[in-house]
């Protein structure tokens, strides 16, 4: 045993002398030509894979190897400090005296056996008794505990050396498993690069599947809207056949539109006369209910883009109200000077004269104001309101 039997891990702490020329320091670091080229842009950390479960195991394998090359290294330094110092020393001084005084009083061994225990055992003093049994007949067993002799100058010289190769050799083999851990590193950060631009090219390959299905999309609808505008144009083209020429509706820029005619309706129904410069004077209008159905008829003829169908909905408004609230004045009177009655009501022939036809009426002086005139008929409202919900359904 270098140094003297068990006492040799007793100057574990002690440091060898900064003055030799041939010994490293224990930090030394790996030469820089065997370092892999590492990159120093930060490292992806992707979810573990199989393979990189498969390379756990090996890292571990390679920290390990480098751990006990470091703790080999230690080792060896301090042995190499102890033989530096060369001084005599006593093995049984750093015994522990509580284990001596077990052994001794509680189990009968001689001091020295019990020495002998504690220093040769595995420890403590179940090692030290185990020690004891397997060697109580062994012919030196009662011989006296020899103190450590200092080396003399030439033996001093050789186990320095001894001891300087073996260091060299243990720090050759950690720095070696530096070399293999730090591969094993580069090899799986780029494993894990590897895996980050696959799964970044699946997230563009999915981006641009979705940016090409909404294209389509919307090429679709365009599709979609110019065969719109195509059967306005054609139903707009057919009522300028059939009335000379003439056309009661207009394209938009937002589309079809109905245009919002301005009209008045004279007793007869029809518009006013040729002569615009006289003053027209607004008459009470009365209609015959008999005609309702004829009026809803003609509302519903209106099928580009839904026109009749806005404009049932709204008369069904009109008249459901005052049918329903018969004790609510707002209800039993409609502003024409309003957004919804100009664009869906005011267009549409038919539209007007069925509110008239319900009773409505348009006061003198308030030309844009119709109301539901004194006494009212309930039962036509509620008669109109029902042939407007089935006319509604019809319409689809």
């Amino acid at each position: 045993k270098l140094g003297g039997g068990g006492n040799a891990a007793a100057t574990a702490d002690t440091k060898p002398d900064a003055a030799m020329p041939d010994a490293d320091t224990a930090d030394t670091k790996p030469d820089d030509a065997a370092m892999p080229d590492v990159a120093e842009d930060a490292k992806p950390e992707p979810m573990e894979t199989d393979e990189q479960q498969q390379q756990q195991p090996k890292d571990n394998e390679a920290s390990m190897n480098t751990e006990n090359a470091i703790k080999a290294e230690e080792a060896a330094e301090a042995e190499l400090a102890k033989a530096e110092e060369n001084q005599a020393t006593d093995p049984t001084a750093n015994l522990d005296p509580e284990a001596i005084k077990t052994l001794t009083e509680s189990m009968g061994f001689t001091k020295l056996r019990a020495q002998k225990g504690l220093l040769f055992g595995t420890g403590g003093v179940e090692g030290a008794v185990e020690w004891l049994m397997s060697h109580q007949d062994d012919e030196d067993i009662d011989e006296p505990i020899k103190m450590v002799k200092p080396l003399t100058p030439e033996e001093k010289a050789a186990k320095i050396l001894e001891l300087k190769a073996l260091l060299k050799a243990k720090r050759a083999e950690r720095e070696e498993a530096e070399k293999v851990d730090n591969v094993d590193r580069e090899k799986q950060r780029r494993f894990m690069g590897q895996e980050m631009a696959k799964t970044r090219e699946q997230m563009e390959i999915e981006q641009r599947k979705r940016e090409a299905q909404q294209r389509k999309r919307e090429k679709e609808a365009f599709k979609k809207e110019r065969a719109r505008l195509r059967a306005e144009l054609a139903k707009d083209k057919a009522e300028r056949q059939a009335n000379k020429g003439k056309l009661s509706t207009k394209l938009g820029v937002d589309g079809y539109n109905p245009d919002g005619v301005q009209y008045d309706i004279d007793d007869d129904g029809e518009g006013g006369g040729d002569n615009d410069d006289k003053p027209k004077q607004v008459k009470k209008q009365k209609f015959d209910a008999a005609k309702i159905d004829e009026y809803i008829a003609k509302v519903s003829g209106y099928r580009a883009g839904g026109d009749g169908g806005k404009c049932l909905k709204v008369l069904l408004v009109y008249v459901r109200n005052a049918a329903d609230n018969p004790n609510e004045p707002k209800f039993k009177q409609i502003n024409m000077d309003n957004k919804g009655f100009k664009t869906k009501v005011k267009p549409f022939i038919g539209a007007k004269q069925l509110l008239l036809a319900v009773g409505f009426q348009q006061p003198e002086g308030q030309p844009t104001t119709l109301v539901l005139a004194e006494p009212v008929d309930y039962e036509l409202l509620s008669a109109t309101k029902a042939k407007l919900e089935a006319a509604l359904v019809a319409y689809g």
